[in-house]
């Protein structure tokens, strides 16, 4: 049984999004009594999740946490290095990342040969797919039921994740869990929703040296990389999309801080390859993520791009776009 491979596990800290909550469902669906909370990078690498992270905690798609007792994940820069690992599992942690699609298929991988895992087939290779870069820009344009509830998710929806959470970990099926009623109204009104996000798109979104630049601080819709991609075709090799607001904070769902996230256009097989997650943690220590998908926070900088003690403020944001503008420019091609 997993009991036996991690004993005292009472809660799993998770990301909000599709691939954090299918790894936070298979986890519980072996640990059913373990509580599940939903967070996002920065309230994790910002201190605000000290007080629910000790030996008996879970963290899943999410940076490292010194104090948790089992971490689980797949993003590149998210890995400890042999120093920390070595003094994590000396204190009697366990460390299961591995270069994995998802941080779903790492859980997946952990505890297939002790539960049934069989009720998500269908849905595995889409989660391995949407948080790879590998969905096709064929399935991502016809909208379907799967691309609607990725875009539901988040801090801000914890109740209806929750649902989602319960469904899968009680072994719902991709078609079942579709049906459910409360599923099925989010996706109708996300179907409903997604124009709004693709006109906002047209309109913020201009191409710089083939880096796709996506504006929507300060505006409620959010864009994902994959949309925008979508929309610039092979005009771009690369986006990059501003969202939050200058007065947001990270512990809130309503108004998050000015912040960047970077994606390859995976869409387009002709495109430059490159480490974008040089750009997330070149301004900001605690950006990272994968090398074709990653984010960070947006920095305070003087007028000639030193960094700056102060609140961020709106000028920032291109003061940061230019110093990333320069940084792409020079970014050496992956072999």
């Amino acid at each position: 049984m997993v009991e036996a491979l991690f004993p005292e596990v009472h809660r799993i800290v998770a990301d909000a999004d599709l691939d954090g909550l299918c790894a936070a469902a298979i986890l519980q669906r072996a640990l059913p009594d373990t509580e599940v909370i939903f967070a996002h990078p920065a309230l994790v690498r910002s201190g605000h999740l000290d007080d629910v992270i000790d030996h008996r905690t879970v963290i899943v798609d999410l940076p490292f946490h010194p104090s948790c007792g089992w971490y689980v994940d797949h993003h590149l820069t998210n890995r400890p290095d042999e120093a920390t690992a070595a003094t994590f599992k000396a204190a009697g942690g366990r460390l299961d990342w591995a270069a994995e699609p998802s941080a779903a298929r790492v859980a997946h991988n952990l505890v297939a040969p002790v539960s049934d895992l069989a009720h998500l087939a269908t849905l595995m290779p889409f989660v391995d797919a949407i948080d790879s870069g590998g969905i096709e820009r064929d399935v991502f344009l016809a909208d379907g039921p799967l691309v609607r509830l990725a875009r539901c998710l988040g801090t801000s929806q914890t109740d209806f994740m929750h649902h989602v959470l319960r469904l899968l970990a009680e072994g719902a099926t991709e078609a079942e869990l579709i049906a459910d009623s409360e599923v099925a109204e989010r996706l109708l009104a996300a179907a409903k929703d997604r124009q709004a996000a693709i006109d906002a798109v047209r309109e913020q979104t201009t191409v710089v040296d083939r880096l796709a630049i996506c504006r929507m601080d300060g505006l409620p819709q959010r864009a994902s990389g994959y949309l925008i991609t979508a929309h610039v075709g092979e005009a771009a090799d690369a986006c990059c999309v501003i969202h939050g607001h200058v007065d947001g904070a990270v512990d809130r769902d309503d108004r998050p801080p000015l912040s960047a996230s970077f994606y390859a256009n995976s869409f387009f097989s002709g495109r430059r390859k490159v480490d974008l997650s040089r750009l997330a943690t070149s301004l900001d220590e605690t950006g990272g993520g994968h090398a074709n998908a990653c984010g960070c926070r947006v920095q305070a900088l003087s007028d000639s791009g030193q960094p700056e003690d102060r609140p961020v403020e709106a000028e920032d944001v291109e003061r940061n776009l230019a110093h990333w503008l320069k940084m792409w420019a020079t970014l050496p091609e992956l072999t």
